[in-house]
């Protein structure tokens, strides 16, 4: 079974074909300008960068890190207002806790506050 294989109908460009055409034209590694003058080629030309222009903070130096090994693994997630998760992360920052941390604290209170009904 020997079959022939369609034609698709370029086989003549094939021959014109010249690898050269498509050797690069753009300047090579060692000819490329400084970086003064490539950035004021890119401001010409509109180009945007995406580098932050003042490296950004990793943290307010007012606030303590929060990220620890805790041994707290599984996620808890919820909606609050805005207000509520700032005076959360406020009493949290105050006292040096985790968030994770504060929200043990809180439930110990609330158990103390308002005891689970049905004996638990």
């Amino acid at each position: 079974m020997d079959k022939q294989r369609a034609d698709l109908g370029f086989a003549d460009a094939l021959d014109e074909f010249d690898p050269a055409d498509w050797l690069p034209t753009s300047p090579s590694v060692n000819d490329r300008l400084p970086a003064a003058e490539s950035t004021k080629a890119a401001e010409v030309s509109g180009f945007r960068s995406r580098e932050p222009k003042v490296p950004a903070p990793a943290a307010k130096p007012s606030e303590p890190p929060r990220r620890r090994r805790t041994g707290r693994n599984a996620q808890f997630n919820l909606k609050a207002r805005p207000e509520t998760i700032e005076a959360y992360c406020a009493i949290a920052d105050s006292q040096g806790w985790g968030l994770g941390e504060t929200l043990e604290y809180a439930v110990a209170l609330l158990e103390r506050e308002y005891p689970p009904k049905g004996g638990g």
